[in-house]
């Protein structure tokens, strides 16, 4: 009879109980082991989102990252990049243009006379900025990844700048130099600098380097806006280690 049950058996499942009453343990598939993350995946970019209403109640979302932006008005979406200006962040596909100038901006068709259509005008800031609000202060830490330690006498320079036209040297707003002493990275820093010279307009961005004997070894590569467009009053700068021997920056 306990033949014939199991001949007829399709199943584990349905065969739970046989004729002389024991039961059959079901099997179940190994959990598998999570995928390990690879060391080479590339960090997310970190956009800043900025919401601005434009005339007639129209919405324009602005994502910004480093020196590009994506702009969505309606159905369509633009990515540009930044783009010479004198006053103000211009960003351009080619096509058309966005302009932001402090707590303002406008969305047009990007021509060589500068007179192209209008598509979305007089948009402004749903949350403004106000970098009074930062109480002259930023602040952050310098650090790098390198497992090196540095001499007592390393010296940290940190620096403010203005850095809003891309082609002229940067202007410093406030400068901290760091005696490294018994301390290693990450070493804190606090820069002063006067929140009435500071121009919504502009852009800034924190710097920093670490020197042995005159002689350069970190410097950051990336830049680390602060302050306007949207931008906080802190920074974590990482450096990187340069070839020994390079010349120090003034």
């Amino acid at each position: 009879m306990q033949i014939a049950v199991r001949a007829f058996c399709l199943s584990l499942a349905a065969c739970a109980l046989l004729a002389g009453g024991s039961t059959v343990a079901q099997e179940t598939a190994p959990t598998p082991a999570p995928a390990k993350p690879t060391s080479n995946m590339r960090r997310a970019i970190e956009w800043k989102r900025f919401d601005y209403t434009c005339e007639d109640g129209a919405q324009v979302t602005v994502y910004l990252h480093d020196e590009t932006v994506k702009v969505r008005f309606k159905d369509n979406t633009y990515l540009m990049k930044q783009t010479r200006s004198a006053d103000g962040g211009r960003y351009s596909d080619g096509k058309v243009v966005w302009w932001s100038v402090g707590n303002g901006g406008f969305l047009q068709e990007d021509t060589a006379q500068g007179n192209g259509a209008m598509i979305a005008k007089d948009c402004k800031l749903d949350q403004p900025v106000d970098v009074r609000a930062a109480g002259g202060m930023v602040n952050g830490t310098v650090g790098y990844l390198q497992r090196i330690a540095l001499p007592p006498n390393a010296l940290i320079i940190v620096q403010l700048q203005d850095v809003t036209l891309a082609d002229a040297a940067a202007t410093v707003i406030a400068e901290d130099k760091i005696t490294l002493g018994n301390r290693q990275v990450p070493v804190k820093f606090s820069l002063k600098f006067d929140a009435s010279k500071i121009d919504q307009k502009h852009t800034y961005s924190v710097s920093a380097r670490i020197l042995v004997d005159g002689q350069l070894r970190f410097i950051n590569d990336e830049s680390y806006q602060v302050l306007t467009r949207g931008n906080a009053s802190h920074a974590d700068l990482l450096l990187k280690q340069v070839p020994f021997g390079a010349p120090a920056q003034p």
